[in-house]
């Protein structure tokens, strides 16, 4: 009985910390007066999942080899990545205030000035491909760290994405798990396959990877498959998170036309007000903390000695012709 009244807290406290998410990219996006808040909406309870049961960081530390990667390749949801940092603890919840501002490392896309976000993931379709270098990487390097990746429904029709997918299967990355925020609404219309979760997931399987369905609001569903992500061998994991454009505020909810709109002051205090959270629960969803990594020290592989040499770069005289495609020597 006990356990099932602690698992009962944690999922109080997940859905909790899912809509205080939702109420910081709201307020943020209004006060810098830009921003993408209904994609943050639709991502929260996914990301507070993923924080705050899995992610293993030692969070004042992003330098750590042993860290768990997160890659938002949504990076357009950028005040959600901020929000769920600064309920983390990396720096205080008074600083997302300054969400767009010029002196401010919160800007409009993740960028590396932001110590948490290791690479910009301003222009979609990239995410991907950056997860498959890091998890690589830590097969290469024998470090037990795992990699996710969050995407958009919408950038999963680009064919740079399908790149990555085959070559993520290819070389067995079962270390990596990307996420697909399947929320329906694209940019400017609704995705091509909308929310038919079951394509998804064959086009993925086709391509050697492990997918896994969920109802991306249901905590409990996240926590399960992200479980089960760890347990597959042999290739990567993808969660195809069904979940609504918006969710949490009535009038945003799976309507097309707010892609990249703030709300204006008044419309953002209606949303708040069907986002609010009592003091008990925004404690209960505080209470929540990232876990860190196991102790341990690295064990990276040798390097050869001398395998390291200065630079040469090419010089050409001026009026030489050389072929592209001849090797350069160096002078």
């Amino acid at each position: 009985m006990a356990e099932v009244m602690e698992r009962q807290k944690l999922v109080e406290a997940l859905k909790a910390m899912g809509q205080l998410l939702r109420r910081h990219a709201v307020e943020t996006t209004t006060l810098a007066g830009s921003g993408h808040p209904t994609t943050c909406l639709s991502a929260a309870d996914i990301v507070a999942t993923l924080f705050f049961t899995t992610l293993r960081y030692d969070v004042p530390n992003p330098d750590n080899p042993l860290n768990d990667r997160f890659v938002l390749s949504k990076g357009h949801a950028a005040p959600l990545l901020y929000a769920v940092w600064a309920e983390a603890g990396a720096f205080p919840v008074e600083h997302l205030k300054t969400l767009r501002r010029i002196d401010s490392e919160l800007e409009g896309h993740p960028t590396p000035r932001f110590k948490w976000a290791e690479v910009a993931t301003g222009s979609l379709g990239q995410g991907l491909s950056i997860a498959n270098g890091m998890a690589l990487a830590a097969k290469m390097d024998k470090l037990p760290y795992r990699v996710y990746a969050l995407l958009g429904d919408g950038e999963v029709a680009e064919g740079g994405v399908w790149e990555a997918i085959a070559f993520a299967s290819y070389y067995k990355l079962d270390n990596l798990t990307a996420i697909v925020d399947v929320n329906r609404l694209g940019q400017s219309a609704p995705t091509m396959l909308q929310h038919d979760l079951e394509t998804y997931a064959r086009r993925f399987e086709a391509f050697g990877w492990h997918p896994i369905i969920v109802d991306g609001h249901d905590v409990e569903q996240l926590m399960a498959a992200f479980e089960q992500a760890k347990t597959v061998k042999g290739k990567p994991t993808v969660i195809l998170a069904k979940t609504i454009k918006g969710k949490g505020v009535s009038f945003l909810e799976d309507k097309e036309g707010w892609h990249g709109r703030p709300l204006p002051k008044d419309l953002a205090e209606k949303a708040l007000a069907e986002l609010a959270l009592t003091e008990e629960q925004i404690a209960l969803a505080r209470s929540l903390k990232v876990r860190a990594p196991e102790d341990g020290v690295p064990s990276l592989p040798s390097v050869p000695e001398g395998w390291h040499r200065a630079i040469e770069f090419p010089r050409y005289e001026l009026g030489q012709q050389v072929a592209t495609g001849k090797p350069t020597v160096t002078g």
